[in-house]
């Protein structure tokens, strides 16, 4: 909406964000190991995975259409910081699976305020700037990710299990602090009174709920892989716990690249629908193929593949769900776009944790594949619908 925000107000923001992002990351690839090694099994590490997400899906739209009828952003946002600062220290100073399943709530609690920061974040940019945004702020994410994950092992080798999470803590902390320099522009949210029949209304506007469902698929895929049981596979194949840290690297690298040029060269060059069908092809083929990759060398390129589509796909689908929305309505939007895309990252590993128990480990993969095929077929269904009714609409007008 607002073209006069300063760079200096944008790179604080930039960097709250980080820091949401990053204690939660920190600790991720040795959450599963770690709970393995505590007794927990394949079914309960697959329900403290998706309890992140169930998290999500219960608070992301409570959260955002409160956010809009209040008319307010921050303090959502330094809410969020201070229930992931506690999640981390719940997580540092316990050993029993109870308390690790209560910490990794509370994580998917306190990054349900992400609809805010998202909606606020955008608001520093005019209407038509609206992917150049969610493509900033998606790359800020994404390095969260990826230093949270690299680093990872590294901590861990080099003083224990709980020092991802004590560092964790820190960096929320000095979060919550930067949270309250956060500027949040007077037309960030218009003046007008919003009524709750019409946030409502939002809920059901098909384009927002097509591409919802898309985020359901894509987030199901990389929280059952990357984020849920590519660190088991790597050590039941017989790596080493470090090479974790070289896997999540060859994935996040290219998932970086991918969101920080979407905007630039992938969008102009295939269009939002078709850029959206080939990146799911593509993580649905080298994810079908994960199972059967042994070697390290391999491993790290199908990884990086992978990593290349996903990250096109998550800014891409983040814009798309609010381009068409009217600002003062878009928390809400992002409400319903975050809370139901939630479904997918705990579903996902949920499920993807029973078939691993029954089935093997190489079942899960089978299945993220799946649905990433099934995604491919969705867009192209809806694509020749559109179609028809452009034909029949023009034939009519004839």
């Amino acid at each position: 909406m607002s073209t006069h925000i300063s760079n200096k107000e944008k790179y604080i923001f930039l960097l709250v964000s980080f820091m949401i992002w990053f204690p939660h990351f920190i600790y991720l690839p040795i959450l599963s190991p770690y709970m393995e090694s505590m007794g927990g099994t394949y079914v309960f590490i697959g329900i403290v995975l998706s309890s992140y997400g169930l998290m999500q899906f219960l608070f992301r739209l409570p959260i955002g259409i409160s956010s809009d009828l209040l008319k307010i952003r921050k303090p959502f946002i330094i809410l969020g910081l201070l229930i992931s600062t506690v999640s981390c220290f719940i997580f540092a100073l316990t050993d029993s699976l109870g308390w690790i399943l209560f910490a990794r709530s509370l994580a998917g609690l306190s990054v349900a305020t992400w609809v805010v920061f998202a909606v606020l974040y955008s608001s520093y940019f005019a209407d038509r700037e609206v992917h150049r945004a969610m493509s900033s702020i998606s790359f800020v994410v994404v390095l969260a990710q990826l230093l949270g994950m690299i680093f990872s092992g590294y901590v861990v080798n080099a003083w224990g299990w709980q020092a991802p999470f004590w560092i964790g803590g820190i960096v929320g902390l000095i979060g919550i602090a930067l949270a309250f320099f956060i500027y949040e522009p007077k037309e960030a949210v218009t003046k007008a009174p919003v009524r709750l029949q019409e946030l409502t209304s939002v809920m059901r506007e098909p384009h927002l709920l097509k591409i919802s469902l898309l985020s359901i698929l894509a987030h199901s895929i990389i929280f059952t892989t990357m984020f849920g049981f590519i660190p088991t596979y790597v050590t039941s194949i017989g790596f080493e716990a470090r090479d974790i840290s070289l896997i999540v690297f060859a994935f996040m690298i290219p998932h970086a690249l991918a969101t920080l040029y979407l905007g630039k060269f992938v969008v102009p060059r295939f269009g939002k629908w078709r850029a959206l069908k080939y990146a799911f092809l593509l993580t649905a083929l080298f994810t079908l193929i994960t199972p059967f990759v042994e070697s390290k060398w391999l491993l790290i390129v199908v990884q990086g593949v992978n990593g290349f589509a996903l990250g096109v796909l998550f800014p891409l689908l983040l814009g798309m769900s609010i381009e068409s929305i009217s600002h003062e309505k878009r928390a809400t939007a992002m409400g319903v776009y975050q809370a139901v895309y939630a479904i997918g990252m705990f579903l996902g590993p949920f499920l993807a944790g029973i078939l691993n128990s029954s089935f093997g480990i190489a079942a899960g993969f089978y299945f993220a594949g799946m649905l990433g095929l099934i995604a491919s077929g969705l867009i192209v269904v809806w694509g020749r619908k559109k179609s028809q009714k452009q034909v029949e609409k023009y034939q009519i007008s004839s």
